[in-house]
């Protein structure tokens, strides 16, 4: 698919004062610095279908930011009560039932993958979907300029503020603007914390001064980059910050269904008055109407552009506009390269959602999904591990016999304290015992606490067995709840040995 990078703004259509920088622009007069100035872009206020859509999901969205951290899930014991929470302090990571431990970072790894090629089929279907309905830097920046319009009206008089002097009225209407948009960016910065601090302990201790550092470090970084990037640089995070436009070129193709402009039914273009007749030119009336709701700034009816976020907006724009006209909707839709070249030469249009590029991501997709539900569903809740002392590696008694060291790590991921019992199967006559007990013993007893890990140390002694080589195999059992883990390891038979 080819892409047209058009980083030219188109002037206001409507009436009514332009800024300094928008005067700046028509003239040409980019002020004799090495990179061009930005061109404010205030986007017109447009109501319809993907207007209607964005508003539905930028309130689920905003709703499960910042209600998840409160969301409580009952554990036993001291645990953490918070549903969903990345407890550093804790080493563990908590979403409802599951725990997940620093050794279980490839987890962490397969839903980062799963994310991203789901991400991947969602662009070789629907192009940028994710940039126009879920990405945060859409949701706060829409959030951000509604909240503009409530201070300052909407495109013309947000325009006509901004070229007015200096008065009362602009002032008192820019600081309410920018103090609601500090709130809301605090808002953010406070709720992002709670992900990683029990957040009914952490809000009190914030106020009192007596949270981490980490939190009010981490809440100033979040609240600094939200109102920025939401509030100032707006379009120019997904123009020149993220890689997200340049990657999506490998993405689609002639069959991604994207915002377009169907050729077909709008050329040619002109002004249209009203009882004139339809023959002979396209449906297009050049009204301007997709320019100035664009939230980038740019003309789709230039074509695929780096810069479009694939929102809907102009297509809601120029529904309204063909309401106007009584024309039919759809001269700007989702629709693809491929049916709008077919129409335009005649030809019925085809609609292929399964190619072979959708069928990879799909399928890496499916077979990624697929092993994690079956790591999930294998996911063990308790783990053995067992260390050999290498510093001795062994010890010869008086009585000529031999014994060995070992730390037996014993992993307890459930949610409840259990008991495990550990025997030692090896050479016949080898006697087992730990440092506390005056003898030896069949089996060795020891209490795992839930959430932690127990390291319980055993001795093993030998009888000398002459020929027997510095060797020899030996192994653990440990009988726990889920069942019976037996762990392999060594026995040294010759104290001068090398480990």
């Amino acid at each position: 698919m080819t892409v047209v990078i058009d980083r030219t703004r188109a002037g206001p259509p409507e009436a009514g004062p332009a800024s300094a920088a928008e005067k700046a622009r028509r003239r040409g007069d980019s002020g004799g610095g090495l990179y061009k100035p930005r061109t404010p872009i205030y986007p017109k206020q447009v109501h319809g279908r993907w207007r209607n859509i964005k508003w539905a999901l930028m309130a689920v969205t905003l709703a499960i930011y910042y209600i998840t951290p409160w969301i409580r899930w009952e554990r036993p014991g001291a645990l953490p009560d918070q549903a969903i929470l990345v407890d550093f302090a804790g080493r563990r990571f908590y979403i409802f039932d599951l725990q997940f431990w620093p050794q279980e970072v490839y987890f962490i790894t397969g839903l980062l993958v799963m994310a991203a090629l789901a991400l991947f089929l969602a662009s070789s279907l629907f192009g940028r979907l994710w940039c126009g309905y879920a990405c945060p830097q859409t949701i706060w920046t829409d959030l951000f300029i509604q909240v503009e319009r409530m201070f300052e009206g909407d495109r013309n008089a947000r325009m006509r503020l901004d070229a007015a002097p200096w008065s009362l009225d602009k002032a008192w209407r820019k600081a309410g603007k920018h103090l609601v948009w500090l709130g809301i960016a605090f808002g953010t910065g406070g709720a992002w914390i709670f992900y990683f601090h029990d957040a009914p302990t952490v809000l009190v201790q914030f106020w009192t001064g007596q949270a981490p550092a980490t939190a009010y470090v981490f809440c100033a970084l979040l609240t600094f980059t939200t109102y920025v990037f939401a509030g100032t640089m707006r379009e120019q995070v997904c123009t020149y910050m993220c890689p997200w436009p340049r990657i999506q070129g490998a993405l689609i193709d002639q069959d991604s269904l994207q915002v377009t402009y169907r050729i077909d039914r709008g050329e040619p273009r002109g002004a249209h008055k009203k009882g004139a007749t339809w023959e002979g030119r396209g449906g297009c009336i050049d009204c301007g109407q997709c320019v100035v709701v664009c939230p980038m700034g740019i003309d789709i009816r230039n074509g695929a552009q780096l810069e479009c976020i694939n929102c809907g907006l102009c297509a809601d724009a120029c529904d309204e506009m063909m309401d106007r006209i009584d024309r039919p909707h759809g001269l700007i839709g989702y629709d693809t390269d491929k049916a709008v070249a077919a129409r335009a030469a005649g030809q019925p249009a085809v609609y292929r959602l399964v190619r072979p590029r959708t069928l990879v991501y799909a399928g890496a997709l499916v077979l990624v999904s697929g092993l994690m539900l079956w790591g999930l569903a294998h996911r063990q809740a308790f783990d053995v591990h067992v260390l050999r002392d290498r510093n001795p590696i062994a010890v010869r008694l008086h009585d000529g016999s031999v014994r060995n060291g070992y730390t037996l790590k014993i992993a307890n991921r459930s949610f409840a304290d259990a008991d495990a019992r550990i025997r030692f199967s090896g050479p016949a006559g080898a006697l087992l015992k730990t440092p506390a007990a005056p003898a030896a013993t069949d089996e060795v007893s020891a209490r795992i606490e839930t959430n932690t890990v127990r390291a319980v140390r055993v001795f093993v002694t030998l009888p000398e067995q002459p020929g027997a080589g510095t060797s020899l195999p030996v192994a653990f059992t440990v009988t726990l709840p889920e069942g019976v883990m037996t762990v392999k390891s060594t026995f040294i038979t010759d104290p001068g040995a090398r480990p």
